[in-house]
């Protein structure tokens, strides 16, 4: 691509297929009924959106998660309906970011609580047997371990301070708007990945 030397990639939705849909429908079955309007891909309330910046541990998410629920339920149920809306990596995804490797300097930006890390790290081994999904990047930057989260503008700052980057020089790949605009107002070039779309089909030479 003209003038890009860097290539920031969601996870979610752009390397890896998820489906909210699978944990609202896990967490009702749990007694939570309102977990959509606790997280969903365009939002997350106050418990969340701890969980996901790092603030918030495993242990305090679990007693959190049920108090808000009507039965008796245990910690491996709660990482069961929160893991179900992971699915699978995008395989033909990652060929294409072995190509890029040559051409751009590639990261990984995803907002991620440590439960799903866990989660996905064991599903990426499993899939593909290769050992860190990491390698695929110069650096990842997971919301959980650096306390910020999109669609913050704090950790975009914080991601081309410590990359050394320049936002004109680099794509930002997102499957959510909100994300896309805060890039795009700082001065990223952006590339909004819709429902269906795959970055296999984006012409990078362009």
């Amino acid at each position: 691509m003209k003038g890009i030397k860097n290539i920031i990639f969601d996870l979610g939705g752009v390397l890896l297929d998820i489906d909210y849909q699978k944990s609202i429908t896990a967490f009702e079955k749990l007694g939570l009924e309102n977990f959509e309007e606790m997280f969903s891909q365009f939002k997350a309330d106050a418990l969340f959106e701890k969980l996901e910046t790092g603030e918030l541990g495993n242990e305090d998410f679990y007693r959190a998660i049920k108090k808000r629920t009507k039965l008796d339920i245990t910690d491996a149920q709660i990482d069961q309906a929160w893991n179900a809306l992971i699915l699978h990596f995008r395989t033909g995804s990652l060929r294409v970011l072995e190509a890029l490797s040559g051409k751009y300097q590639l990261y990984l930006l995803s907002n991620t609580n440590r439960i799903h890390l866990t989660y996905f790290k064991e599903l990426f081994t499993l899939e593909t047997g290769k050992p860190l999904l990491d390698q695929y990047f110069s650096k990842a930057w997971y919301s959980s371990e650096v306390g910020l989260r999109k669609p913050g503008t704090a950790i975009f700052e914080f991601v081309l301070q410590e990359a050394e980057l320049k936002a004109a020089e680099t794509l930002f790949i997102d499957d959510t708007l909100i994300n896309i605009e805060t890039a795009r107002r700082m001065g990223f070039k952006t590339h909004l990945l819709l429902p269906g779309e795959r970055i296999e089909l984006m012409d990078f030479d362009v």
